[in-house]
């Protein structure tokens, strides 16, 4: 046990992949990460195994595609059979501390209908200890900032900020300051938690699950004017939003169900409404926030700069469309859903690695499970990264990037989209993402084809590219097949304690 590194696993909720400085992006500053890549491992072809949170929370913990693990929205609940980062971690004699959440609702089978914990899909993944919880309703942070003079009698507003004549998006600050937001709140606690952990004669394991810069987009200054809305790359995507919702039913139904007020505080309207313009001053604030995370992160880097024996794992959970397509938040087959940025630094590796190859969320599991030098309870879909992690590639390694989305929600809210599927399963999106093309099955639809995936050309090339469409079908059946659950599979039961 000795031997065995501190762990410290960092998710920023809602982090495009491609909004770090040490990937290239031309405008996102993030000095810290930057400094933090140098000696570390970053996996430039990242992705998220599903969206929204819920679901890529439990791939990313378990190692699972949303296939087998079936957690198909928010409020779905994870199975208790399955093994996560936290149970591995206590089998290895950690105590895995959270700060934050993780967005996992409870196996009903083991509560009491009762049972307050199945009210909300933010549940605590089993194994964890929680030093400091901290959901969407943000009460623990609002309490804090009680303390600080606030009054709580302006909480229900503390996101909104003042309108900007004339604009339909306004760049102005919330009331709070940059060393209060809830990203502030957390490193403190953290931080504090830390210093504790001086003189402990065993490692430690902790989660920080930062909620930022997921929506509501707001940050204080100077954060929320760091960044000009007219600099930055072009969004991708169609000329205009309704050519983007011709391309697929899917694509349809979410701009229908994508409203403004789930990112901006108190506005009206449809995403699909917006201006250009006005996506690109969301985008200008969204990039404020994830510069201001990067400096919460600075803090947490500087005093582990000291501890030797430690990994750090910095993702996300799922990303964000953040004008792209036309469309904010997440879900959909387009790849800036399913990008994410994953950085590893471990006291055995390689330093300044650059990963080109496709990984996933479900692999992070596979990695600790090796780190902690333990076995899982069930057979992981991902694989372990620790060959990249010394600088060395595995011989067998996928060549294309997977995702799920489930689209249940969307055909019960939007039927006129989808054909007639009372009878069948619901529909269910498939990606298989290759260097320049993009396949998508929807159960009940037929499968597209979009080449120079998530570029302003959202034709579908599936006739004219019959021997591409064919080999990710196969592909796709195949990895489908692989999949299937291999717990005891492998295993007879006569030598199962042999092992």
């Amino acid at each position: 046990m000795s031997n065995r590194p501190n762990i410290l696993l960092i998710t920023a909720d809602q982090w495009r992949g491609d909004c770090l400085g040490t990937v290239g992006h031309p405008v996102v500053r993030t000095p810290n990460l930057d400094a933090f890549a140098e000696n570390a491992t970053v996996f430039e072809q990242h992705y998220a195994a599903t969206a929204p949170c819920s679901p890529s929370r439990a791939s990313l913990y378990t190692g699972l595609y949303q296939m087998n693990h079936r957690v198909v929205r928010n409020g779905a609940p994870l199975d208790d059979r399955f093994d996560n980062i936290a149970r591995a971690a206590r089998r290895a004699g950690y105590t895995p501390t959270l700060f934050g959440y993780t967005d996992t609702s409870p196996d009903p089978r083991q509560h009491d209908p009762n049972d307050p914990a199945l009210k909300t899909y933010e549940g605590v993944l089993p194994g964890f200890a929680v030093r400091q919880s901290l959901h969407e309703d943000d009460k623990p942070w609002l309490s804090w900032l009680t303390t600080r003079g606030y009054d709580p009698a302006e909480f229900d507003k503390i996101h909104q900020v003042e309108q900007e004549e004339d604009e339909r998006v306004s760049l102005a600050p919330p009331r709070y300051s940059h060393d209060e937001t809830q990203t502030a709140f957390l490193t403190n606690t953290f931080l504090t938690w830390l210093d504790e952990q001086k003189g402990e004669d065993r490692p430690w394991m902790a989660h920080v699950s930062f909620l930022r810069p997921h929506p509501p987009i707001a940050v204080p200054a100077p954060y929320n004017t760091m960044y000009d809305p007219e600099e930055g790359p072009d969004f991708a995507g169609a000329e205009s939003a309704e050519k983007e919702a011709s391309a697929h039913p899917v694509i349809a139904a979410l701009q229908d169900v994508q409203r403004l007020a789930s990112h901006i505080p108190g506005a009206s309207g449809l995403v699909r409404d917006l201006a250009r313009r006005d996506l690109a001053r969301i985008r200008a604030l969204y990039y404020g926030m994830i510069t201001e995370v990067d400096a919460q992160l600075g803090r947490i880097f500087s005093v582990l700069d000291s501890l030797e024996n430690t990994m750090i794992i910095f993702t996300s959970d799922h990303a964000e469309m953040m004008g792209d397509h036309w469309m904010l938040g997440k879900g959909g087959y387009y790849k800036e859903s399913y990008h994410i940025p994953l950085v590893i630094r471990a006291p055995y590796a390689t330093k300044g690695n650059r990963v080109t190859s496709f990984t996933s969320s479900t692999d992070v599991f596979p990695t600790l499970l090796d780190v902690l030098e333990i076995d899982p309870e069930h057979a992981p879909d991902g694989r372990s990264l620790a060959p990249f992690l010394v600088g060395t590639t595995p011989t067998v390694w996928r060549d294309a990037a997977l995702w799920e989305f489930d689209c249940r929600e969307l055909m019960k809210r939007c039927p006129h989209h989808f054909p007639d599927t009372s009878n069948h399963t619901p529909p269910a999106l498939l990606v298989r993402m290759g260097a320049d093309w993009q396949y998508v099955h929807v159960t009940d639809l037929p499968g597209i084809l979009l080449k120079d995936a998530g570029a302003t050309d959202i034709e579908d090339y599936s006739d004219q590219c019959q021997d591409i469409v064919c080999a990710n079908i196969e592909a796709l059946l195949t990895t489908r097949l692989r999949h299937n659950d291999e717990t005891l599979a492998r295993t007879l039961v006569w030598d199962y304690y042999g092992q």
